[in-house]
């Protein structure tokens, strides 16, 4: 009886040194990343609070005091933190400087600001937006596009509106960054970056990343089967997110609110049978779960229906060519239509 009493003290202990060691982590992280503009005091205070910690529950004898100081303590970090508010107004880095917005006139959207710019490398560039009316009844495809750059696990999902076989236009759901900010997945959980719904050309969505990028990314394409009204619905949602985001700016979040569980969000409020999984989380997976739903070619097997699926080459080859939408999907899997 008592070694197994002396064995859940030490259990209970251990549970408890774990919770007070990854509480200590998060606040270290949220001082770092807070709202000081000094780096140098940003981290001198993470590393106070981290130095205290330690050196309370070493060196005082009353635990229990010492884990009521500590919880105050977390609340009030806590507290400032939740106090962070995101903005709209900050000097924006040239390629998520301008945020779209559209109107709705019946079942004409017409999309502001839609970028479109011209490119020498990926940095220097040429500032173009375009506004374009979309017809909803002519809605015929909608594509899902994977960006892989880093492994199979971790992808950018973007998706891409067809109108008519002719027309395309493309969301991208990504980082709002500041000059000079880099993205970093760690920061990325402490409201570090404000989110952005680009609407963005293809030409420029994709050749970004397949031709001036470096290294370049690898770019797949693949043709979803989703009712119409189902697509029209979902075109419609991020024609509202887009409209919230510029009244009131969100936060990204790496795990929460990302380029791939906000598409998730946003098909799962279509009534949808999408569920998060792994497959979401790791999002260079989300392309087979998609498979795995139904709503991609299932004639072929996934790991054929990828390789052909890669466009690559078909940008290179497209260039800035007015069609270059067409010609990306010449060949495709899944092109000669769903509906």
């Amino acid at each position: 009886m008592r070694s197994m009493k002396l064995f859940s003290a030490i259990c209970a202990r251990a549970v408890a040194a774990l919770l007070v060691g990854g509480m200590t982590l998060w606040c270290m992280s949220a001082i770092y990343y807070g709202d000081f503009q000094s780096s140098t005091v940003r981290a001198a205070a993470a590393g106070l609070f981290g130095l205290a910690t330690v050196c309370g529950f070493a060196c005082v004898p009353n635990r229990r005091r010492t884990l009521a100081c500590f919880l105050v303590a977390f609340t009030i970090t806590a507290v400032l933190w939740t106090r962070i508010q995101p903005s709209n107004r900050r000097d924006w880095q040239q390629d998520v400087a301008v945020l779209p917005r559209g109107t709705i006139q019946g079942p004409l959207v017409t999309l502001h600001n839609i970028r479109n710019f011209t490119y020498r490398t990926e940095t220097d560039c040429t500032p173009r937006y375009y506004d374009k009316t979309f017809d909803t009844a002519k809605l015929s495809a909608v594509d899902l596009i994977a960006v892989y750059w880093m492994g199979d696990a971790i992808a950018h999902i973007m998706l891409s509106f067809g109108f008519g076989g002719s027309d395309y236009v493309t969301f991208s759901i990504e980082t709002r960054k500041e000059k000079n900010e880099a993205y970093s997945s760690i920061k990325g959980f402490f409201k570090q970056y404000e989110l952005i719904y680009l609407a963005g050309d293809e030409r420029d969505l994709i050749r970004v990343r397949t031709d001036y990028r470096s290294p370049q990314e690898d770019v797949y394409l693949y043709r979803l089967r989703i009712a119409p009204e189902g697509a029209r619905r979902l075109f419609l949602e991020y024609v509202k997110k887009i409209n919230q985001l510029r009244g009131e700016p969100e936060f990204y979040n790496t795990l929460t609110t990302n380029c791939t569980t906000d598409v998730v969000a946003l098909a799962r409020a279509l009534g949808g049978a999408v569920r998060y999984n792994w497959k979401i989380l790791l999002s260079g997976y989300a392309p087979e779960y998609v498979y795995e739903l139904g709503r991609l070619d299932t004639r072929l097997p996934f790991p054929e229906l990828r390789r052909q699926s890669l466009i690559n080459r078909r940008a290179h080859e497209a260039g800035d060519d007015p069609a270059f939408s067409e010609k990306i999907r010449q060949g495709l899997p899944g092109a000669d239509g769903w509906y």
